[in-house]
């Protein structure tokens, strides 16, 4: 998978930088997001990608509060990074969900999950969890099929700045828990290797 950047002129501001990127007609099935002021356009993952976010969508649900939601095409915005992400799942409660129209504010979030593309993990590596740091999301899942230590879930949580800590690491085959509120664990083992 690789992903399109198109330009912006950086003397706009950021209304104007989600006004392009709410009126564009983007390839249809394409993610589009704005990851430190610039649009990106990628292709739809593929389908490994898909059934490792369908696999933790699926745990999610056993644990979840009955008004929360998870969502796997929600787009959230960081304005102060300059930033439009479409997490592979956002975790929010319903009530936040409902009073907006394209987007979410950040705020909303009480979990992310990325899983990485060959092509672009660098952003869910870098840019995504520096940006959802910043926000203040208290939980951050990255799924990363090609590190470079070879695949594996790295939760982080305990926000400060832009930097999280990570909570806990685990190889793919290994179990990964995610602690409260959900109080979940997720056995790696499930998740497709490349």
């Amino acid at each position: 998978m690789s992903a399109l950047t198109v330009g912006h002129d950086p003397e706009q501001g950021w209304d104007d930088l989600v006004r392009f990127w709410e009126e564009m007609e983007w390839p249809e099935g394409s993610k589009v997001e704005i990851i430190e002021g610039i649009v990106t356009v990628s292709p739809a993952p593929a389908p490994r990608h898909n059934v490792i976010a369908a696999r933790i969508q699926r745990r999610l649900y056993t644990v979840i509060p009955e008004d929360w939601e998870i969502f796997q095409t929600q787009a959230i915005a960081v304005p102060s990074r300059l930033g439009m992400f479409i997490p592979d799942i956002l975790v929010a409660p319903v009530q936040e969900c409902t009073e907006v129209d394209s987007y979410l504010p950040v705020a909303v979030a009480e979990l992310v999950v990325e899983v990485t593309s060959r092509k672009n993990a660098r952003h869910d590596r870098v840019s995504k969890p520096a940006a959802y740091a910043a926000a203040g999301i208290p939980l951050y899942l990255l799924v990363d099929r090609w590190a470079p230590e070879g695949p594996t879930a790295t939760l982080y949580g305990e926000p400060q700045g832009d930097v999280y800590r990570p909570l806990t690491v685990a190889k793919f085959g290994e179990l990964l828990t995610i602690p409260a509120p959900f109080d979940l664990v997720i056995d790696t083992s499930e998740f497709p290797e490349s």
